[in-house]
């Protein structure tokens, strides 16, 4: 498949289905699990950018393991199908491959906010002359929480210690070189720069490289909040150089509600054991953890960042994803995903003058699979209308509906029939 630029998109029906009988990835569609209309049809599913479809394979991958405990009980953690003691190490050169990074640099672990403060912990060191945090100032709650809980943690008024990106008047997001001034102008102040590699809300990407290379020359650590970038974008982490990076599996790598995620930490700080850290028994050296010493040894790279020993059945129905994302490649996925969301917007820009506005930038490099969508007349009525016509997709207030065609399952005619849908909304 070539990319948008190179594709010369049709409004008809006709174009989506030739798109898709074209598609190479399109055998992946039949590896997902589907929610279904009343009529026993498919959904259209717009929503992965919030909870992933389930993998055929995650409810095999459970089950194994269920009965490897009910079979073998404490023994399972050396002689299961896929021993339990080093379970997670399963995942750990997919996941490498998937964000662009050494094994040595990953792990999966906790959940993202968990991970947030764990690496905050070690990566926001405040000083009484460089305190701050600068964050978009429409980042995801929990990020915003996270910071303002760590900086009042040390001491410091988090009004004064949180400094927020905004969009220029009138616009709805973030200019590269705006983020890339304040850097500039404030980094003597800022101990940490922490952003979401995607926008929740805007679906805008952001060039990780430029931001590292900027905060790292004013003396800032980075971090990136990558729960809309896995598994959506090509990403190349340990090239980029931030000094870690957070992100969930249940969006777009459907490892299922409130699965495991991640962690990078650049191989840099791989073989610092007196970097600060909050300390766990299953980030302890592999070599010694039964010992059941008093003295922590930290294992060298992300894994040393551990607290306790993973939990098996959710790592299982990830390894289902993962397996399948290995599979595709992130290359492959993401040129599909940018002639797919590239269609989305072809057909969007046809719709009567006034109904819809996409915010999210037109690049293809400051986008994923996501475009959010403002919504002039009765945002609320659209979305029960969607629902009711076999269209899920996800409101943000005031007026926002985000539409997420992930390219593993999604499909041209599922976007031509998404926007055909909300013609007939704007004829009413």
């Amino acid at each position: 498949m070539t990319g948008p630029a190179a594709v010369h998109f049709e409004e008809g029906e006709a174009f989506a289905r030739r798109m898709d009988a074209e598609d190479p990835l399109r055998h992946f569609r039949d590896e997902f699990l589907f929610p279904r209309r009343k009529d026993g049809e498919p959904v259209i599913y717009l929503v992965g950018n919030s909870l992933g479809l389930q993998p055929r394979k995650a409810r095999q991958y459970v089950l194994e393991e269920l009965e490897d405990w009910e079979r073998l009980g404490v023994e399972g953690h050396f002689h299961a199908r896929h021993p339990w003691l080093p379970y997670h190490e399963t995942v750990t050169a997919q996941t490498a491959r998937l964000v662009g990074a050494l094994p040595l640099e990953v792990v999966v672990m906790n959940t993202l906010s968990v991970n947030l403060h764990l690496m905050m912990v070690s990566f926001y060191r405040p000083t009484r002359e460089r305190f701050k945090i600068l964050i978009e100032g429409g980042a995801f709650p929990s990020d915003q929480y996270a910071v303002a809980s760590q900086a009042r943690f040390h001491g410091f008024d988090a009004e004064e210690a949180v400094l927020r990106l905004e969009p220029r008047p009138g616009e709805d997001t973030l200019r590269q070189e705006d983020i890339l001034d304040t850097i500039d102008r404030h980094g003597p102040q800022i101990a940490l720069v922490l952003l979401g590699n995607v926008n929740y809300l805007t679906g805008q990407a952001f060039d990780m490289k430029a931001i590292s290379q900027a905060a790292h020359a004013q003396g800032c650590r980075v971090g990136f909040d990558l729960a809309h970038g896995a598994g959506n974008l090509r990403l190349s982490l340990h090239d980029d150089g931030p000094d870690f990076a957070v992100w969930c599996s249940y969006k777009y790598l459907n490892g299922g509600p409130g699965t495991l995620g991640g962690v990078f930490v650049h191989e840099r700080h791989a073989h610092m054991p007196g970097l600060p850290r909050f300390e766990g028994w299953w980030g302890h050296d592999k070599a010694t953890r039964f010992e059941m010493g008093p003295r922590f040894v930290p294992l060298p790279g992300a894994e040393g960042w551990q607290l306790s020993n993973p939990p098996i059945l959710q790592l299982a129905a990830l390894r289902a994803s993962m397996e399948l994302f290995d599979r595709a490649t992130m290359p492959s996925l993401r040129l599909k995903g940018d002639v797919l969301t590239g269609y989305l917007e072809f057909l969007l820009e046809r719709l009567p003058e006034g109904l819809v506005r996409i915010i999210t930038p037109r690049g293809v490099g400051e986008r994923g699979s996501q475009l959010s969508l403002r919504f002039g007349k009765e945002p609320r009525r659209l979305l029960a209308r969607l629902t009711e016509a076999g269209v899920l997709c996800d409101f943000r207030e005031p007026d926002i509906i985000r539409a997420s065609p992930a390219p593993l399952y999604c499909t041209f005619l599922d976007v031509y029939r998404f926007v055909r849908i909300l013609e007939s909304h704007a004829r009413d």
